[in-house]
């Protein structure tokens, strides 16, 4: 509850409308609670003394109070939307600018699934919450405690009627609200297990067909779905027994008064309007505990979600700027390692790198190579500094890179992936999705260094064509080299090309190693490679094995010193993943 308390801050800029709600509610609530009277007015006064006319006027007045109830009312549901949208939409506005700030070692902890369902349904449920307050909140008790005052003012005798009823209701509203508040954490947990497995099929639904698993993709989907609806079924349950229950209080309370007011009226202590009156009023403040019982339901299921908001929105980021940043005039493209040690995990204790030292020129092509799991992504993705070092540290232009303001660092670092991402939009936006204000020409030089203006000059619509969702039109190697002219794009001082032409053929990955190394002469480029074509012209290449660096030089001296190299340059040789012409 206190994570929902803290939440209403995003209410503070509505205030207005916030405040101007429940003012008309109570508007609303009072002209309702005058109806019971003006009808006992017409029973004891105007057809008990056969006065039309008493009749006629109460009743318009009555008919009056309900149209003013009305414009209250409408008025209240007005700026109740109008506070709680425009909560709803700062606090996810909010919610997805904190993700966009976390660290990939944040969102390694925070599952995309888990972040996607707090970004829509947790919010949607905090929203509603913060309107039904501005209704219900202020609906419930006004309607309560002036239902209550009235049945007083109508008959003190008949009141006694509230004593057995109210420890009763309330009991049964302690015992929901605690049963069910931790049944909706359970729920949100369950909705994330859903959503993380729709997203995984989604964007792997081509592995999924490729190799027929989509019965068992319908079973894990369908276990997790059953999961959420068993624990939703047993949420509602409990608060299914809210309504009955108190349907039977209303019902026993109803009989009781016209029971004992009947007594009452034969006896002459009172009228029949007083008694009409008071079962109004009873039943006013039974429906107001029952829309109490609803918000408290919903509160309890809100407050789960407030606190799996205020679980991101209070993450620290794992990487933040210095306090006193350094602010060079130019960042060369010199990067040096200096006996780097890195472990994933917030405590590090999950080993992937080890005493790495090597020094990059601005102008080098370093290649980097290794077994899978050697940490080669891992060394390049400390570059820009997506996680920090454990130990030791890296350098760009002489400079540590965590005295860097991150925006300096990843502006003179651009990364191309083996797997990129591109976004739904023309070839030309996505090309100049790290400059946006780039010109037509430069991203037409771009994409010619990155051997990607063929291609794109044979697409209908050439750079205005729109790519599907991730790019699903094209071929993996012209996404690829999309990326790369995205890369190039941004004049980076440093390129990083992470297995990024692993789905081109070889001569098409030669020629963009020619392109970059003639028209970006002063760049200094990271290249992760699996293929040994992808190395042997750089000017070092860098074993990796096990998290270690095992050798370094150039080509031809790691063919003379390194069996690991060898090994690795002799079986893609075999195999023919070694063109001559290449070596």
């Amino acid at each position: 509850m206190r994570a929902l308390l803290r939440l209403g801050r995003f209410l503070k800029p509505y205030r207005l409308w916030a405040l101007l709600a429940p003012l008309s509610m109570v508007g609303e609530v009072t002209l309702d609670l005058m109806q019971p009277r003006l009808l006992q007015r017409i029973v004891d006064q105007g057809i008990a003394r056969h006065d039309l006319t008493l009749v006629l006027h109460t009743g318009l007045l009555m008919v009056c109070f309900a149209l003013m109830g009305v414009v209250a009312g409408s008025s209240c549901t007005y700026f109740t939307v109008k506070a709680g949208q425009c909560f709803g939409a700062d606090l996810r506005r909010e919610l997805f600018a904190k993700v966009q700030s976390l660290s990939f070692g944040n969102l390694d902890t925070l599952e995309s699934g888990a972040l996607i369902t707090r970004l829509t349904n947790d919010v949607t449920q905090v929203q509603e919450v913060v309107m039904m307050v501005l209704r219900i909140m202020v609906r419930a008790p006004l309607l309560l405690v002036g239902s209550l005052v009235m049945a007083l003012l109508t008959s003190t005798r008949l009141s006694l009627i509230f004593i057995p009823l109210m420890p009763f209701v309330l009991g049964v509203f302690v015992w929901v609200v605690r049963r069910t508040y931790p049944l909706f954490s359970t729920v949100q947990g369950r909705l994330d297990r859903l959503n993380t497995v729709m997203q995984e099929n989604l964007s792997g639904v081509r592995v999924v067909k490729a190799f027929a698993r989509a019965r068992y993709e319908e079973g894990r989907f369908g276990e997790a779905s059953d999961s959420l609806m068993d624990t939703s079924i047993t949420a509602a349950r409990l608060g299914a027994v809210t309504m009955p229950m108190m349907m039977v209080a209303l019902n026993v309370g109803v009989v009781a008064t016209l029971w004992f007011g009947g007594r009452m009226v034969t006896g002459g202590a009172l009228h029949p309007g007083q008694v009409i009156a008071f079962c109004s009023y009873l039943t006013e403040t039974l429906m107001s505990l029952m829309f109490t019982s609803m918000l408290l339901m919903n509160l309890a299921r809100a407050a789960a979600s407030g606190g799996r908001i205020e679980e991101v929105l209070t993450a620290e980021p794992l990487i933040e700027d210095a306090a006193q940043p350094a602010r060079p005039e130019r960042l060369d493209g010199r990067v040096t390692f200096e006996d780097v040690t890195f472990g994933y995990g917030q405590d590090g204790s999950e080993p992937a790198l080890q005493g790495v030292s090597f020094a990059a020129e601005p102008g080098q092509t370093v290649a980097i190579l290794g077994a899978t799991g050697a940490g080669k992504s891992t060394l390049v993705n400390l570059v820009p500094r997506f996680y920090e070092v454990t130990g030791g540290r890296i350098t760009l232009g002489g400079t540590d890179i965590r005295d860097l303001p991150q925006d300096a660092l990843r502006g003179a670092v651009a990364v191309a992936l083996q797997e990129p991402i591109l976004f739904s939009g023309s070839i030309r936006d996505n090309i100049r999705y790290g400059r946006p204000e780039a010109t037509d020409d430069e991203v037409l030089a771009a994409a010619r260094a990155a051997q990607a203006d063929e291609f794109i000059g044979q697409l209908p619509e050439g750079y205005d064509t729109n790519l599907g969702q991730r790019g699903v039109n094209l071929s993996g190697g012209q996404k690829q080299r999309l990326a790369i002219a995205r890369a190039l794009l941004v004049r980076p001082s440093v390129l990083i090309l992470d297995d990024s032409t692993s789905a081109v053929d070889v001569r098409t990955e030669s020629a963009i190693q020619q392109a970059l190394s003639k028209e970006h002469p002063g760049q200094t480029r990271l290249v992760v490679a699996q293929r040994v074509s992808a190395a042997i012209g750089a000017d070092q290449i860098l074993v990796l094995d096990d998290g270690r660096l095992v050798a370094r030089g150039t080509h031809d001296e790691l063919m003379r010193s390194s069996p690991v190299y060898r090994e690795i340059y002799e079986s893609q040789r075999d195999s023919g993943m070694v063109a001559d012409g290449l070596v």
